[in-house]
């Protein structure tokens, strides 16, 4: 399956680049998508987010290169991206479970964690609800906040926004100009490879307000999924999404923000959809 084998050939390209920098923007395009698609598709398929799976392979390598070796430790370091020992060492630790040095000595038990390949098992087991739409730019108006290009690095960030937002009044305030669709309380992962990452917590508006933050959203075709549950839910539902859906599609993700449309934001009893920008997948 084509889908599967690009992300296959982008473990080549991590493999052959475990000594040298890894350009994320560079495996988005052997995958046919955006950066910040890529590791979204990656820690979903993997289980496992991009970050952690390069640095369980480049420190499984390491304690390759320390076992017996009588090479300093600063200089594997150095061969595996890290200018700093004490960095070196403390990812190495938390991978092993010991110090680099200690794996110099005979006996000393490591880890290895193996390249992965992906395959796709089709599991069909629940049916999955969605529709295409093509619309227009529509302009949204909120607040943001910048992320991290490696995503792991934000996942504090978003729910401290959320809860930041609800305890300070912003999303009633946002609710109150909320006058064109889609109606709902969004949050807009706007992470194309051409600017600044940016979250939004935001409502579709034609409304100004100088406390707020304008973005237009660009006109997309989006696959939208409807949900219901908790936050925990929505995030379920996202990876069914990538896991299950989009492989055997027909579509690949497009360059746009991903949206969450929040129909009723109560966080144990939420409705939601689930906005992916896709298009036709090139043959």
């Amino acid at each position: 399956m084509e889908w599967v084998e690009r992300l296959n050939q982008s473990i080549v390209y991590i493999e052959e680049h475990l000594t040298s920098e890894i350009d994320y923007e560079r495996l988005g395009q052997i995958a046919c998508c955006s950066a910040y698609h890529y590791q979204r598709m990656f820690s979903y398929m993997a289980g496992v987010t991009l970050g952690e799976y390069i640095r369980r392979r480049r420190m499984s390598l390491a304690a390759v290169d320390l076992q017996g070796s009588h090479e300093k430790v600063i200089d594997i370091a150095e061969k595996y991206g890290y200018s700093s020992p004490t960095a070196f060492n403390r990812a190495f630790q938390s991978i092993h479970g010991i110090a680099p040095s200690a794996v110099k000595g005979q006996g000393v038990a490591v880890k290895s964690f193996p390249a992965i390949a992906f395959t796709i098992a089709v599991k069909g087991v629940e049916e999955m609800n969605y529709r295409i739409e093509t619309k227009d730019a529509f302009r949204i108006i909120g607040i943001s906040a910048p992320l991290h290009k490696e995503i792991e690095q934000n996942f504090t960030v978003v729910p401290q926004m959320w809860q930041k937002a609800a305890m300070n009044g912003t999303i009633q305030k946002l609710a109150s100009i909320m006058d064109s669709p889609p109606r709902g309380l969004l949050g807009v992962s706007a992470c194309n490879d051409d600017e600044q990452w940016k979250y939004f917590i935001a409502v579709s508006s034609t409304k100004s307000h100088s406390e707020f933050e304008e973005y237009t959203v660009p006109p997309s075709t989006w696959a939208i999924f409807p949900g219901s549950g908790t936050n925990h839910s929505i995030q379920e539902l996202e990876q069914r999404i990538v896991t299950e859906w989009l492989p055997t599609s027909g579509y690949e993700y497009a360059n746009a923000p991903d949206i969450e449309v929040y129909l009723n934001p109560d966080p144990q009893n939420a409705q939601y959809e689930v906005w992916i920008p896709v298009r036709k997948k090139q043959q």
